[in-house]
């Protein structure tokens, strides 16, 4: 008997048709461009591609969320979730963006459709057959996320499937795993939660499977590698995902892997030398990957040599799906209307001019809203916030200016900040962390301001500060000595370099994804909201925001 297995990864919110080189096209063997991706093509594929299947399966590999597009973000990751619905989703693994707000919102919003904030502005929208959210109709599964100390998984560590052969049933068990990357990712960083290692973890629900008599057993693994860019073909394959394959159970039949957003379709040999497809199908919906398990219905095991995978890229030459084409327009129109909010007003601009200290209107806003936000964290409470506004290295997190006279917009005017003008300023799904250091670090930290380039330049890369922070610097002194704890004040003390201090900033700041090596070895994180929320807060507590005078660094002379 054949069961088919059908599904996408790190599909990321992208339900309307991208026309971008990465996200709306794939390689074929010749080298040629297909375009490919958008809701309403993965329907119909998916619709053609059960036709004449009596058993079919249909799951994703993580990372449905996060959307980047505006008319998911905006909406809580519900158009993703109607979108999954719609396509008959059975399963999901969790990936590791399904955690960049928090378990909770996995497990009781995206799970059970539980409301938060204001109906219909926060969450709980109204979709696109007129009815209220009402959550996944599918499992969110992963194996090997816990709370913090925990062995027990935070999700149901698996999901078995039954599958018609004449008049008998016979299970098919997938383990679903996450990136052990998760915990501490910059978008995903949760300290309360711990990730379980791959393999075992994988092998210890092998025999829990198997003592439950089930012998086809399929590992969907957040967690990817490479093997080459054409979408059905593998060249050279490396990475995590390909180690998994070599060390884990050959009780496994199939690895259905993501995360690393590659395309590629592999046979792997498993620990007894043993072929078994180790797949991943792109993301963005621009590809469905399709494994065909011949089952022995006697032994209810797959038969390896018989199994078949194939990676098929989303044309867009077949009719889109009337549904999905209706879901993508209201979710496109509901983002209109929601970038169109006033959220706050603005006496002048806010933007990310930095004068000759490095300091913006728009960055020293930024870091008061940090600060603001660990000062309503539980367990936040920082003494002071920072911002890379022009960061050593990788992308700042000032994305654009914020100016006081209207825009183009129809619902805007003077003065008024509309929320997807405050959602482009700031922010790349970042969490504010509070964490602590010692004062030591926070100095070196400011003098990594300041680092000398290979070419024997030097390179200031400011760090923004909270307005309870003032210092100064001389600029004439060597690279490292330019800054005098003496004369950093905090809250109008000096930096002491022997005590320890809370500072609130940005997961990739503080991680030293921005450079900024300093901080790396903090302690006690604690984690509020993500950067596009905590700058939203700001704004609407705030009511109406002045630009800061710029007066937190300055140079002697």
């Amino acid at each position: 008997m054949d069961v088919q297995l059908l599904s996408i990864t790190d599909f990321h919110g992208y339900i309307r048709p991208h026309n971008t080189t990465s996200d709306g096209t794939v390689k074929d063997a010749q080298g040629n461009s297909i375009v490919v991706g958008g809701a309403p093509y993965i329907a119909t594929h998916l619709r053609n591609l059960r036709s004449g299947h009596q058993n079919s399966i249909t799951f994703t590999t993580g990372d449905d969320f996060s959307g980047w597009p505006s008319e998911v973000s905006f909406h809580a990751e519900e158009p993703t979730v109607e979108f999954l619905n719609g396509i008959g989703v059975e399963f999901t693994a969790a990936g590791n963006h399904e955690f960049d707000l928090s378990a909770d919102f996995v497990q009781n919003h995206i799970g059970k459709g539980h409301c938060f904030g204001q109906i219909d502005v926060d969450s709980c929208f109204t979709d696109s057959t007129g009815r209220r959210f009402r959550g996944a109709v599918y499992t969110i599964s992963s194996a090997n996320v816990t709370l913090k100390g925990s062995t027990k998984p935070l999700l149901p560590p698996y999901v078995i499937k039954h599958v018609k052969s004449g008049g008998r049933q016979i299970p098919v068990g997938f383990i679903n795993l996450t990136t052990p990357t998760t915990v501490t990712g910059t978008t995903s960083y949760q300290p309360a939660l711990d990730n379980l290692p791959l393999v075992e973890t994988a092998n210890k629900y092998v025999a829990e499977l198997k003592r439950r008599g089930v012998e086809a057993i399929v590992a969907n693994v957040h967690e990817g590698g490479t093997a080459g860019d054409i979408y059905d073909r593998c060249t050279n394959p490396t990475g995590p995902i390909f180690d998994f394959a070599r060390q884990v159970s050959p009780e496994i039949d199939a690895i259905v892997s993501g995360h690393w957003h590659a395309l590629f379709n592999c046979t792997v040999p498993d620990p007894d030398g043993n072929l078994r497809p180790v797949v991943e199908a792109a993301n963005h919906g621009r590809l469905i990957n399709e494994i065909n398990l011949r089952i022995d219905p006697r032994t209810r095991d797959v038969i390896r040599s018989a199994t078949t995978s194939v990676n098929h890229p989303v044309t867009r030459d077949v009719p889109p799906d009337p549904a999905m084409v209706k879901l993508v327009d209201h979710w496109v129109a509901k983002g209109a209307q929601t970038f169109a909010r006033p959220v706050s007003t603005i006496t002048g601009d806010l933007t990310r001019v930095r004068d000759a200290d490095g300091e913006s209107t728009l960055g020293n806003v930024i870091a008061d809203a940090q600060l603001a936000d660990s000062q309503r964290t539980p367990g936040g409470v920082a003494d002071l916030a920072v911002v890379a506004v022009a960061p050593q290295k990788g992308s700042t997190s000032l994305r654009g200016d914020l100016l006081h006279a209207k825009g183009a917009n129809p619902a805007d005017s003077d003065g008024i900040v509309l929320y997807g003008e405050a959602r482009a300023a700031f922010g790349y799904a970042n969490p504010v962390l509070t964490v602590s250091v010692t004062g030591a670090q926070l100095d070196q930290a400011l003098e990594q301001q300041w680092q000398i380039q290979p070419n024997g330049t030097v390179r200031f890369g400011p760090l923004a500060v909270s307005g309870n922070v003032r210092y100064s610097y001389d600029a004439s002194r060597p690279v490292g000595d330019r800054v005098n704890p003496a004369d950093v004040l905090i809250g109008d003390q000096p930096l002491d370099t022997g005590r320890s201090y809370r500072v609130a900033g940005l997961a990739y700041t503080l991680t030293g994804a921005d450079g900024f090596s300093a901080f790396t070895g903090f302690t006690d994180a604690v984690r509020g909201n993500r950067d596009y929320e905590a700058f939203r807060e700001y704004l609407v507590r705030s009511a109406t925001v002045t630009p800061p005078p710029l007066d937190r660094a300055t140079a002697l002379k």
